[in-house]
């Protein structure tokens, strides 16, 4: 995906809104870009792992993540199956559904 899709899926869940550090929904962060090709995304930390074990090229948790409730999305080759389905995870996580 590129950041211009990203942009467009997150602008179109209910509530997300785009601000100059990320998209949030209730003011609680969904995702931010890190650069054009890594999307930081806020899921839960249950569910960090079957993201990475579903797309292991996808997906990455460096050591300065594994404490958070946050996974890093590689753009560049990652599927946008893989990308939308952890911005959903997030959008629900903060959403509190």
């Amino acid at each position: 995906m590129t950041p211009d899709e990203v942009d467009a899926f997150l602008s179109s869940l209910d509530g997300c809104r785009h601000k100059p550090r990320g998209w949030y929904v209730h003011d609680r962060l969904v995702a931010r870009l890190v650069d054009p090709t890594t999307l930081l995304v806020r899921v839960p930390v249950e569910r960090r792992e079957e993201l990475v074990e579903r797309w292991p090229d996808a997906f990455g948790i460096p050591p300065r993540l594994e404490a958070h409730h946050k996974i890093e999305a590689y753009l560049d080759r990652a599927p946008s199956e893989a990308v939308k389905s952890a911005i959903q995870l997030a959008w629900e996580f903060q959403r509190g559904d």
